[in-house]
């Protein structure tokens, strides 16, 4: 389960870790059974979108092609994976990965991969996702055993909060862009109160998306299947892969929004001058 797309992203080149060179080994294998190359790319597609949306909301003049130019440029999959793999391995450092690609190079488990990055990439349709939010709301009031699944799943892989955070820190990052880009006069303590005040908005997004994502992507699974899931989920090297994809692709976010924030800085100091 990869993080929550978060909202508004793009990313200056110059501001991501210069590429490092990838030791083969055994979790570059288990990042290679994760297809971890498509999800960066639905990820880009799913910023790509994200930045239009953003010119049109903050930037005076809209989406400029000074802007799309950036955008063009600053979305590279190649650099948004190296980031990934760089924190990933760092944060994995000498788990022993065996049982999980045992269990990720398996039918079912490469069955389990399959149906997140297909749902992921469905998700990014506003019609998708808004059918995805209203099954999940309907269901739920139903009270199925699914969603117990669902909820222990959560629960194995700390993903509410830990989604939550990620998101709270991307959006301190596109406020400290925004400000030492020259955009913006905020401290960093009314930054911090500014971020925090969305907590609880972000919180109750979070869980809806997460949900709704969980319940369109694992609908196919049969219960013993997803079962079998949460149990190597709750592995202490379940819990490791875990915690090493959240440190890459939050690392990943971070750079992106704090890159944006300059960007956005830029773009608004040019149509003022």
């Amino acid at each position: 389960m990869f993080p929550r797309p978060a909202a508004y992203l793009a990313v200056f080149l110059s501001f991501l870790p210069m590429a490092l060179p990838v030791q083969a080994g055994p979790a570059e294998d288990l990042l290679e059974a994760l297809k971890i190359d498509e999800i960066i790319e639905i990820m880009r597609e799913e910023g790509r979108g994200y930045s239009t949306d953003m010119a049109q909301d903050l930037l005076p003049a809209g989406q400029t092609a000074g802007w799309q130019r950036s955008v063009d440029r600053l979305y590279a999959p190649d650099a948004m994976a190296e980031v990934v793999r760089a924190r990933f391995l760092e944060s994995f450092g000498d788990t022993d990965a065996a049982p999980l690609l045992d269990y990720f190079t398996s039918p079912e488990g490469q069955k389990v991969v399959t149906l997140e990055i297909e749902a992921r990439r469905e998700m990014i349709s506003e019609s998708v996702e808004a059918a995805a939010r209203e099954a999940w709301r309907e269901r739920s009031v139903a009270g199925e055993p699914r969603l117990d699944q669902l909820d222990r799943f959560v629960a194995a892989n700390d993903l509410l909060e830990t989604n939550v955070v990620g998101a709270l820190n991307a959006s301190f990052q596109f406020y400290l862009g925004l400000v030492d880009g020259g955009g913006l006069e905020m401290t960093e303590p009314e930054i911090v109160e500014e971020v925090w005040m969305q907590e609880e908005a972000t919180r109750v997004d979070t869980g809806e998306w997460l949900y709704s994502y969980l319940l369109l992507a694992y609908q196919p699974l049969s219960d013993q299947a997803l079962d079998d899931y949460i149990d190597i989920s709750q592995t202490p090297e379940g819990k490791a892969m875990n915690q090493a994809l959240f440190a890459g692709f939050n690392h990943m976010y971070e750079e992106i929004s704090y890159g944006l924030g300059l960007a956005a800085a830029h773009e608004m100091l040019g149509q003022e001058l």
